[in-house]
Order: structure tokens, then sequence, then C-alpha cells
């Protein structure tokens, strides 16, 4: 091999290792580099902003409404009782369970025949009670007369015994006369007491006799009131219950053959807390006469009745919190509401003046709120919660017209830098185009209905009140999304 094919061999090899060092170098180089980058990413790393919904805190007039849950009672519930005892000889066609009926309609009778002899002969003793006063006044009178005839006679006789003593005294008559006129006078004398003691029996007679008739009298009206109870009649419009009367049958006095419920007297009975109740007082001290909202639900539809707040119980019942409360239905419909209807009931309260609602998702069970502060970091607030109204709470010494974080997420917390998302002015929120709103109730698995129903029944703390509201919630079909929401948050909190 000659010098010059050497010298070329010698180059490629040489350019050959500069293009492989200068390659490593590279590879060094941008190791280095993403070492240093990497490492600089641990020790500055970039601060996550979450975007959450807000809306300003606005200061409003807001009146309350409690919700209660109640059943309907009637006012006014007669028994109906057979009145005489006998055999039912008709019943009206309305008397049975869930008949109508009016006022004065014939329910029931008693067959009348031994009634009716029973008036029969008390009129007989009636009309011989008469006979008999009036005999025994006819008596009277006679021996009135007699009695009269008996003191003219004694009277003469007086005379004459006097006469015969002015004769004697002259000497113009005999001893004998005068004798016996003194003993005409004393026969005449004692004719005259025994006249008046036959008056005075046959007063008492008479006596007697009227004493009889008033007696016969009491009887024959005692005897008619019987004969016309046996027909039983409606005292008041309504509709029967619990009837047990069959034609034919033999009854007793006083039986209870059903029961009449006046349904123009429906009424909600309901319990609300002792704070409750006294939002419902006036400053006097009296029960409000406000309107109230009864609610009526038959399978997916609620119908809403008007009532008027009535009157509270009379005394505390045992084992049972809070206070009795009655709200009387206006003008009900019978075919519609009945006696034992379970109802929902929704009651306002006074206005309270400079107080704001914020959705129930933005605060925890204390009262505290998220805003939203200089650099769009969060601060927290310790509002005052006034009321619960569904889905919404009603809070007051908040800064008004401050933006407030509308759903409190777990991962938001003071110091938590946020992007706003603000509404629009026709209430859809500035940002992309999104999902369609969720509906207010949503439908549970049976599953997921357990778990709430389960931490509900097992939290220690919640008021007994409170309890039954959520299971009521709970058991319909659908359910408020921002209860499950609620619930769903505190057991993931662990609380």
């Amino acid at each position: 091999m000659g010098t010059i094919a050497r010298t070329g061999l010698g180059l490629a090899i040489g350019g050959v290792s500069l293009a492989l060092l200068l390659s490593a170098a590279g590879i060094i180089h941008d190791a280095w580099q993403d070492r240093v980058g990497s490492a600089t990413k641990t020790k500055q790393p970039r601060e996550r902003s979450y975007a959450v919904s807000v809306a300003p805190l606005e200061a409003e007039t807001v009146a309350p409404i409690i919700t209660a849950y109640g059943h309907l009672e009637s006012g006014r519930t007669l028994e109906l009782r057979a009145a005489v005892a006998g055999k039912l000889v008709s019943l009206s066609a309305q008397f049975r369970d869930g008949g109508l009926v009016a006022a004065g309609d014939v329910l029931f009778a008693v067959d009348p025949t031994k009634l009716e002899t029973a008036v029969a002969l008390a009129e007989t003793d009636v009309a011989e009670a008469e006979a008999t006063m009036a005999e025994a006044a006819s008596a009277l009178e006679l021996a009135r007369l007699e009695a009269d005839a008996s003191g003219e006679q004694f009277d003469l006789r007086v005379q004459a015994a006097d006469r015969q003593q002015g004769l004697r005294d002259r000497g113009v008559t005999t001893e004998a006369e005068l004798e016996a006129a003194v003993l005409a006078r004393a026969a005449a004398e004692q004719t005259l007491l025994n006249r008046q003691q036959v008056v005075a029996g046959d007063e008492a007679r008479l006596a007697q006799a009227e004493i009889t008739l008033r007696r016969k009298t009491i009887a024959l009206e005692e005897a008619r009131r019987d004969l016309a109870d046996a027909e039983h009649r409606a005292p008041f419009a309504g509709v029967v219950s619990d009837v047990t009367a069959i034609e034919g049958r033999l009854v007793s006095a006083n039986e209870q053959l059903g029961v009449l419920i006046d349904t123009a007297a429906l009424e909600v009975a309901f319990r609300v807390t002792n704070n409750q109740y006294a939002r419902l007082l006036n400053d006097q001290g009296g029960m409000r006469k406000a309107d109230v909202e009864v609610l009526v639900q038959r399978g997916r539809a609620t119908t809403t009745l008007p009532a008027k707040l009535d009157r509270a119980g009379a005394e505390r019942d045992e084992g049972q919190i809070g206070r009795l409360v009655y709200a009387r239905l206006v003008d009900p419909d019978p075919n519609f509401v009945q006696q034992g209807d379970f109802v929902t009931i929704r009651i306002p309260e006074r206005p309270l003046e400079g107080v704001a609602r914020i959705p129930t998702t933005a605060a925890t069970t204390d009262g505290r709120i998220l805003l939203v502060g200089e650099d769009n970091r969060l601060e927290e607030h310790q509002a005052t919660l006034l009321r619960h109204q569904g889905d919404e709470i009603i809070v007051g010494d908040v800064p008004f017209g401050r933006s407030f974080v509308e759903i409190r997420a777990l991962q938001l917390g003071p110091g938590i830098q946020v992007t706003p998302v603000l509404p629009k002015p026709d209430g859809a929120p500035v940002a992309a185009p999104a999902a369609a709103p969720a509906p207010d109730t949503i439908a549970l698995e049976e599953d997921r209905r357990a778990a709430i129903i389960a931490f509900i029944e097992a939290s220690e703390q919640m008021k007994p009140e409170k309890r039954v509201q959520w299971l009521a919630e709970l058991a319909q079909p659908e359910v408020p999304r921002a209860t499950v929401e609620k619930f769903e948050a505190k057991m993931a909190e662990g609380q």
C-alpha cells in the first residue's frame, strides 16, 4: 500500500472518531439540561387553579316557610249509637262505610211496636190520673160547701145561746131552755170541725192526684221520646264509617252502630319544634291566624289545599317533642281528602329583612362559606344560619356584594386559588356550553338509597324532627338532588 492510501485511511478514521466524539458531547449536554430542568420543576411546581361557580351575596327580605308533616282528622266526630233496644227494621242506603249523608237524613230505625204500646199505656195512665184528680176536685168542692153550711149553722147556734143567756139573766126563760141552747151550739161546733177535717182530707187527696198526674205525664213524655228515638237521624252532614249495623239484627240500648265524621270540619294535626312554634305566635303570645298550604300527594301529582292556623294542643304529649298544632281546612272536598290522610304543611313565617339566600351546598353544617378574595383566592367566612328552606338556606351576617362559592367541594378551602365562573344575566354560567342543568330530583338506586338511610339512622347528633323529614324525602320515588349530594358529602367526610 502506498503512502497516499495510508494517509486517506487515517483521515477517514479521524473524521469518524471526531463525529462520534461530538455526538457523545451532544448527548451529555441534553442529559444535563433535562436534569437541570427537572430539578427546577421539582423545586417550583405550578399552582393548580379550580374552576368554581360563584354568585354575589344579595341582601333581600325573605318570608321563611316552615315545612311540617301531619295527618287529617275531623274536628267533630259522632259515635252513632242505638238510643233504645230492639230489632233494626230499616237502614239508610248511605248507612255504610264511606256513605255521604245530609243533616236530618234517617240513618236507621228500631222496631217501634213495643214503643207505640208503651206510649198508648202511658196515655191511658195519664187519662186515669186526670179522672182521679177531677173526682178529688169535685169531692173537695162539695166538702167545702158542707163546711160553709156547718159554719152558718154554728153561727146561728151561737146567737141562740147568747139570746137564751140574756133572757135567763132577766128571768124570762128557764134554766132548761138555756142548757138546751148551749148543747145545740156545742153540737154545731162539732159538726163544723168534722166538715173542716173532711175538707183537709179532700185537699190532700187532690194534691196527691195532681202529683200522680204529673208522674204519669212525665212517663208519657219519656215513652214518646223513646218512640222518636227509634228513628235515628243524622245531626249534621258527613261521611259514615265503622258501620256494624245489619237490618234485622237485635241491638241493645247505647250500642255503637257506626261513626259519623263531619267532613266540613276537617283539620290538620301536625307537630312543630318549640322554636318553630314560637315563630307562629303574634306579639300578644297567641296563635297567628295565618294562611297555610296543605299538600296532598296522589301518586306523582301534588294538590295544594288552603287552610288556616287554628289552635295549639292543650297539653304536651308524653314522649313527644315540640308542640301539636291544628290548622283548619277551608271548604275541603270529602271526595278528595279523608280523615287519616298524611299531608305536608307549609306555613309562612314573618319576613326576615337584610338576609341572603344561598344553596345548601355553599355552606357547612355550622354556616361557614367560602368567599372569593384578592387574586381569586378563597376566604372563609362564618355566616349566621337562620333557616333551612329545601335546597336553600337563609343566612345573615354576611358581606353583601361579595362573591361566594355555590358548591363547597372537598378540595376547596381558604387560600386556594380558583377560576370564578360568574352567571350571565339570564342565569347561565359564563363558560363553554355544557350539558343541560340537572333536574331538581333524581331517581336513586336501591343500594345508594339504603346507604344514605343507614347513615341518617345511625346519626346521633341529628334532631328527631329533621331525621323524620329526611327519611320522608328519601321514601319518595325521586329524591331532591341537594339532599343526596349533602349526605353523600357528609359520608365522604366521615361526619
